[in-house]
């Protein structure tokens, strides 16, 4: 991929909208796939009371919206201020009581999981029906949109047509593969007791090709190795487990 493209694939820029400031992409085609649309704010006409609590609105209870489900609360259901990165907000904003918990949650997938993903980890893959694996290293692409995979060949694939994946762990027996559309992870699977123990070893995905009739698939598995790199590589399945639920919640909604 030239500079050009690769310049213009990240160029951002600053816009502001009735919740606030974000920094979206320049081009809306490379924005990330784990990102949320704002939502359509409930009219005030038709919200005379607080959605949570019931009370209702007049000179002194002033109405607010959550910036993440578009609902009217009062200002005791909607008094946090958090960031909310998957709709590219640059500072936090106003969040009823149930949204800011979730994005809470969704905080340590930017601050930890996604800097494991774009530092990348380096698995045996396997393509399609070959047997001969090939050492590659696999990383998130700087915009989130594409798994990108270096070694003796290059390969990029786009989030946006995979269909299909499946986590593997220590001890388990390839089976049937979780569509991502209702998307079961193994290590979500799994009592936290044993989520905790449990090593992630390696990933089959599946994914669409332009003009192909049938999808294509991809197996990453961890190295034999003792040293840092499958230790490294163990983090990037797990982290690639959490974005791939954002994924799903994403095509979901």
């Amino acid at each position: 991929m030239s500079s050009g493209v690769a310049a213009r694939r990240d160029a951002k820029k600053l816009v502001r909208s009735p919740s606030g400031l974000r920094m979206v992409p320049e081009h809306r085609a490379f924005g990330s796939p784990f990102g949320l649309e704002e939502p359509q704010w409930v009219p005030d006409k038709e919200c005379p009371r607080c959605m949570q609590c019931d009370a209702k609105f007049d000179f002194i209870t002033r109405k607010h919206h959550c910036r993440r489900c578009g609902k009217c609360f009062c200002d005791r259901c909607c008094s946090q201020k958090v960031p909310l990165r998957r709709m590219c907000f640059v500072d936090p904003v106003r969040q009823c009581a149930e949204c800011a918990l979730v994005s809470h949650r969704e905080a340590e997938f930017y601050d930890k999981q996604l800097k494991v993903l774009l530092s990348g980890a380096t698995f045996l893959v396997t393509f399609g029906d070959s047997e001969k694996p090939e050492t590659m290293v696999c990383r998130l692409s700087n915009n989130q949109r594409c798994l990108i995979l270096d070694g003796d060949s290059h390969h990029e694939i786009e989030i946006a047509h995979v269909c299909t994946v499946q986590i593997l762990t220590e001890g388990f027996t390839p089976g049937v593969e979780k569509d991502i559309h209702t998307y079961t992870s193994l290590l979500g699977s799994l009592p936290a007791s044993e989520a905790g123990s449990t090593r992630a070893t390696g990933m089959f995905l599946q994914y669409t090709v332009p003009g192909a009739e049938a999808a294509t698939q991809l197996r990453l598995m961890a190295g034999e190795d003792a040293n840092g790199s499958k230790r490294q590589a163990a983090a990037w399945l797990v982290a690639m487990h959490k974005a791939t639920k954002l994924l799903y919640e994403s095509r979901d909604q």
